[in-house]
């Protein structure tokens, strides 16, 4: 009870900062006007009027109102429909309605976003290479079909922005995860109309070893499957379309309906599901290849031969099912949850108020719903210097998580000499705790001090300076394992940069470099593979089912056998390393919540979705897409050892560790320098608004009540 007599004391006082005398409530409880000033609400507030500072701008006379109405012009109206409760058209059950609040829309959201990473940036990365292996693809032409996902969300970003923004929100949602799902199911379609997957192989065949078969010759195998690229690309241009009002609609629908200081963790909360979707994506496909691809038929092959391909369709079909499970209640949301309405003051008021005409056009009614206002929606953002450089200051991030993403697991397989599987898993256990953990942790630290516009662009600054310094940490590295011909000599130094892989010792084997396999004497001495090593013999089983060759000319011992596989790197600075890339990932992931919610405040009401829209648009067009490519241009320039395909120039084998660890370290210092100057930019060119915030948030009922019980509101409308 002494609750709700506070709050019925407060609540009236909430109508003169309205630009109206008599402002309706048009929420789906109560269309009665909130309170006038004959009202008794009014006079009671006005006698009893508090003399603090927080206060004392609600009470303010009429002619100082008139004053305050330019930097505040609250417009308290409903802009969609009257009706609020979940279902689809008539049909809207009351044992529905339980599910009719912030948090119920929250748990679908968070789960369409979690299948939308599971399957994008999760399923298409685990089997790209078995896809590539079974249709005949080159590297470049699965390079272009993980593109068309952001070549989709480029194109579709400024129309569903834009209109999604003024119209129906969990109705774009919902069919966005639909298509979703048609895109995961045009994904596995190939695999059902391509035929059977009929692999030869040589049994017989032993290359690698002295003296090797070298006999064998190319033929040409082309099997006209490349073309199904062009399905694989329409799968990933659905899934870029299907998956663009997530992260522009669905979080301008959170932070529209709970209350401003909620907001944050909100969106922190949807995005960590996001980040933990990959995860999963990793652990099921991962597990669904070791499954033959034609299941159910026997085969002499195993997940280690290099013909095997896995089951990589099923998680595919999974997600286009799950898919559907989702988009259903998604669709039954009102454009509006109950009690939303008493969050609009809140976030104008916290809203960067331009001085000149252009906010009160931004804020009209009217404004957004026609594409004639599109080029003035763009020159308003244009014009909004705190929002460019927080684009800015994003695209410049996500280059970092995108590049990181991307060579992390390469970083590492190069400096503690792990395979390719073990270096991945490793970079996995760094980034679901580091990113998932760091993205929460900024939506709780903005709720948890209340952090408003400047407060938090500042915070997100003190993160990027932490990040920047935690960066010198490639400026140590672990050192190469030695490797015959490459980093040292067989029998003598070798020179920098010179590589000699033929030995007197390997001279009479007449080895290929086509065959890469490389082995480890008990020196700790690498050998590109047992030819060069000059082992004569096939391998023999070995303590711990390791493959040992015997025999071996080059292998500077008595017992001269080496061991299949690379040598393990006796690196004493790996746990600093670690330690270190783990605090780059949790403060690159900190600020990324506060950004966006400051990115939010800084653009009019009106305008979010479309301004989040085209803040992805500059993220990929300058971060995300670029970002991996200028990376893996500066990486390659630490290659050592070069693959040879007949001649031609393929992947790289070796990096040199130093050189590698350097290059990041440039790279990475440019563009956390930029993104320390964008944010320090936007920071003193925010213009904090003008009012006690923090009042009217406690004037304001929490998220809870006016979601879960929106009797509430209309009682205290009644007062």
């Amino acid at each position: 009870m002494p609750q709700h007599a506070l709050r019925d004391k407060r609540f009236p006082l909430m109508p003169q900062l309205f630009s109206s005398a008599s402002v309706a409530v048009e929420n789906g409880f109560d269309r009665s006007p909130l309170g006038s000033r004959d009202s008794p609400g009014s006079e009671r507030s006005a006698a009893h009027c508090p003399l603090d500072s927080c206060s004392r701008p609600l009470c303010q006379p009429r002619a100082e109102r008139h004053k305050s109405q330019e930097a505040l012009e609250a417009q308290y109206v409903s802009v969609g429909p009257r009706d609020t409760a979940c279902g689809w058209r008539g049909f809207a059950p009351e044992c529905l309605q339980v599910f009719n609040t912030p948090k119920g829309f929250l748990f679908f959201l968070c789960a369409a976003s979690f299948l939308q990473g599971m399957t994008v940036n999760g399923f298409i990365n685990t089997v790209i290479t078995s896809i590539e292996r079974r249709y005949d693809l080159h590297s470049y032409q699965s390079g272009l079909i993980a593109s068309s996902y952001d070549i989709a969300a480029c194109l579709c970003l400024t129309f569903v922005s834009y209109f999604g923004g003024s119209g129906h929100k969990p109705r774009c949602l919902g069919w966005g995860v639909l298509l979703l799902g048609a895109g995961s199911l045009v994904f596995a379609l190939p695999h059902f109309i391509s035929g059977r997957y009929e692999a030869e192989v040589d049994a017989g065949a032993q290359m690698g070893t002295c003296p090797a078969n070298q006999t064998a010759v190319c033929a040409d195998s082309r099997s006209g499957l490349s073309h199904f690229r062009l399905v694989f690309m329409l799968g990933q241009f659905l899934h870029g379309v299907g998956a663009t009002p997530l992260y522009t609609l669905g979080v301008t629908y959170l932070d529209e309906n709970v209350k401003s200081s909620y907001s944050p963790v909100y969106i922190a909360v949807f995005y960590t599901a996001a980040i933990l979707g990959p995860a999963a994506g990793y652990l099921i496909g991962g597990a669904m290849l070791n499954v033959y691809t034609e299941v159910g038929r026997r085969t002499h092959l195993t997940p280690e031969s290099p013909l095997w391909v896995g089951a990589w369709w099923i998680g595919f079909l999974g997600a286009a099912a799950t898919a559907l499970l989702i988009a259903v209640p998604v669709l039954g949301y009102p454009r509006q949850l109950p009690g939303s309405q008493s969050y609009v003051v809140m976030r104008t008021a916290e809203t960067r108020q331009l001085k000149d005409h252009s906010h009160k056009t931004a804020s009209s009614l009217a404004f957004g719903k026609t594409v004639r206002d599109l080029p003035l929606s763009i020159w308003l953002l244009l014009k909004n210097p705190t929002f460019i450089l927080l684009c800015l200051a994003g695209a410049t991030e996500a280059t970092l998580v995108a590049s990181m993403s991307t060579f992390g697991p390469k970083f590492l397989e190069a400096q503690f000499s792990l395979s390719a599987s073990e270096a991945a898993s490793l970079f996995g256990y760094l980034v679901v705790p580091a990113g998932g953990g760091g993205t929460l942790l900024g939506g709780f630290l903005v709720n948890r001090f209340r952090l408003r516009g400047p407060g938090i662009i500042r915070f997100c600054l003190l993160c990027t300076l932490t990040s920047l310094l935690a960066f010198f940490v490639f400026l140590t590295h672990c050192p190469n394992v030695p490797m015959a011909g490459v980093t040292v000599g067989y029998d003598s130094l070798l020179p920098e940069g010179h590589l000699n892989l033929t030995a007197a010792c390997n001279a009479h084997c007449s080895c290929r470099p086509e065959t890469y396999s490389p082995v480890c004497d008990t020196n700790g001495t690498m050998y590109y593979s047992p030819c060069y090593a000059g082992c004569p013999g096939l391998a023999e089983s070995g303590p711990g089912g390791l493959k040992v060759y015997r025999g071996c000319s080059c292998v500077p011992t008595s017992l001269g056998h080496a061991t299949a596989g690379k040598c393990t790197s006796t690196c004493q600075r790996k746990p600093l390393l670690l330690v270190l890339v783990f605090v780059v990932i949790v403060f690159t992931f900190l600020s990324s919540i506060p950004a966006l919610t400051a990115t939010l405040r800084c653009v009019p009401d009106r305008q979010r979705s479309f301004a989040l829209g085209i803040q992805w648009i500059v993220v990929r067009t300058l971060g995300s897409i670029p970002g991996p490519i200028a990376f893996g241009w500066v990486i390659d320039k630490a290659c050592l050892l070069w693959q040879d395909q007949r001649g031609h120039q393929g992947s790289c084998f070796v990096y040199q560790n130093a050189a590698m660890s350097h290059y990041m370290l440039v790279v990475g210092l440019v563009y956390k320098v930029l993104g320390f100057l964008f944010f320090a930019a936007a920071y003193f060119l925010y213009k904090s608004p003008s009012g006690p915030l923090d009042c009217l948030d406690a004037s304001l009922p929490s998220q809870s009540s006016a979601s879960e019980s929106p009797t509430d509101l209309q009682r205290q409308n009644d007062v």
